[in-house]
């Protein structure tokens, strides 16, 4: 069934002009998005637990700052969700597992730590699917009940576009936040790799993420460069640097079009719905080029076609710990069935194998990266089309998977639509230019007014 009314994201940016002169207040804001909460979540399913007495005490006290004016940051007072794949010191950290049920870690995951010290408002774990992967635990899309809201940042993506909360991290390994934020009409950023420390993330794999869905572009990048301030990038990463509010937009000089492997599965309608991008972005005088006029491009499309196989043989090798000793220390049968094919793949595999598709994605990386020395970024659709029906699927991640390979920053903004519903806009940047690609981001944003 379709939601009884057209989701509406929350910002907390449009708020926080009142909060000195005490018009509004971080408590007040907080006060509303639980309302939603406790209105909507029954039928959405977004969260996993909440702490409201948390949440109310850490708001007030960034009321207090806010009158004071001595805020912590930009994002203080900010009530935000932190995906089940995280550790939080004052609530259950399940992973979307049974194996994991109620089970509490005692401490916080080194982004919700930067979160806290930013200011943040810890208000609730949000719904992952089974180990961030692709058994799906519920959640339903806030535009239509009997959609996915994709995953397997499935919580946090429906939870934003509810309006429960104006911010919720996620992360991405294949197109765990890219996909699901065009689904459910959200900003979506998934960081160059290594951007956000994953310390206490249960998300190992060497092409994973943390990063941030957000109800606006200006929310999203300031959510992730205050995180990134005060936790740094994964080790040996430098993390995300830049200004610590919205870079500002930036006209691009020329643009590649990705349609990737994905192309062929995509509906009409969205193919329809990037060549109308491309046109809008070409009538603002800037040169949109794709495999059939560029070589550059023509390479990069050759190279990224196995991009998800190659992504999947590599997630496999890499987890097979801990999925190994989940199935000999803990019980096998609380796997589901797709996780005990993910540990049979990989007790199959050699380290030779890995060392093999290691090799070729630094090929594919070093082909991408030529792409730079002729375009400030790419386009491309997040999905194949709207979020299909049935929650028993995340829907077909074949569309955002390169950004994953290739391991530079790409996000999804909320400017097209399909069969009614939201459909995203698929920017990709380059290697630890984040604020480049937001740049970007605001720029293409001026063409869709209003929209994010």
């Amino acid at each position: 069934m379709a939601a009884t009314e057209k989701p509406q994201s929350r910002s907390y940016f449009a708020a926080t002009a009142a909060f000195a002169g005490g018009n509004d207040s971080p408590r007040a804001f907080l006060e509303r998005c639980i309302e939603t909460i406790e209105a909507k979540d029954k039928a959405i399913g977004a969260f996993v637990a909440t702490n409201y007495a948390g949440a109310r005490k850490a708001a007030d006290e960034a009321g207090a700052r806010w009158k004071a004016g001595r805020t912590l940051s930009p994002i203080d007072g900010m009530p935000v969700g932190i995906k089940d794949i995280m550790e939080t010191a004052d609530m259950v950290t399940e992973q979307g597992s049974p194996l994991f049920k109620g089970w509490r870690g005692g401490r916080d995951a080194a982004a919700v730590v930067a979160l806290r010290e930013a200011g943040a408002v810890i208000l609730g774990k949000t719904v992952t699917t089974e180990f961030a992967s692709t058994q799906p635990r519920g959640t339903r899309n806030p535009w239509d009940l009997e959609r996915t809201p994709g995953g397997s940042s499935s919580g946090s993506c429906a939870s934003v576009a509810a309006g429960m909360v104006p911010m919720a991290l996620g992360t991405q390994v294949i197109g765990s936040i890219v996909r699901p934020s065009s689904f459910c009409g959200v900003v979506g950023y998934k960081p160059s790799v290594g951007g956000i420390n994953r310390g206490g993330s249960f998300d190992g794999f060497s092409q994973s993420c943390t990063g941030v869905i957000a109800a606006t572009l200006a929310e999203t990048w300031t959510s992730a460069r205050a995180m990134s301030a005060r936790c740094g990038g994964d080790p040996g990463y430098p993390g995300i640097m830049g200004p610590p509010t919205m870079p500002a937009a930036a006209k691009p000089r020329r643009l590649a079009l990705l349609e990737t492997a994905g192309w062929s599965r995509a509906s009409d309608e969205a193919k329809d719905q990037l060549r109308a991008a491309r046109k809008k972005i070409e009538a603002a005088g800037i040169e949109v080029v794709d495999r059939s006029g560029a070589k550059i491009v023509a390479d990069v499309e050759a190279a990224i076609a196995e991009a998800q196989t190659l992504s999947m043989d590599i997630n496999a090798w890499e987890g097979r710990f801990p999925l190994n000793t989940y199935a000999r220390d803990m019980d096998r049968a609380g796997l589901s069935k797709s996780a005990q094919e993910r540990l049979a793949q990989a007790e199959a595999m050699t380290q030779e194998q890995y060392q093999g598709l290691i090799a070729e994605r630094a090929r594919v990386r070093a082909v991408y990266a030529g792409l730079a020395q002729s375009c400030d970024g790419a386009i491309a659709l997040p999905a194949t089309g709207a979020a299909p029906k049935g929650i028993d699927w995340t829907g077909d991640p074949m569309l955002v998977v390169p950004g994953s390979l290739l391991g530079v920053p790409s996000m999804s903004i909320p400017v097209l639509a399909a069969e009614g519903l939201p459909l995203g806009l698929q920017l990709f940047g380059f290697q630890n230019e984040d604020a480049k690609l937001f740049a970007l981001a605001g720029w293409v944003a001026t063409l869709y007014p209003g929209r994010c």
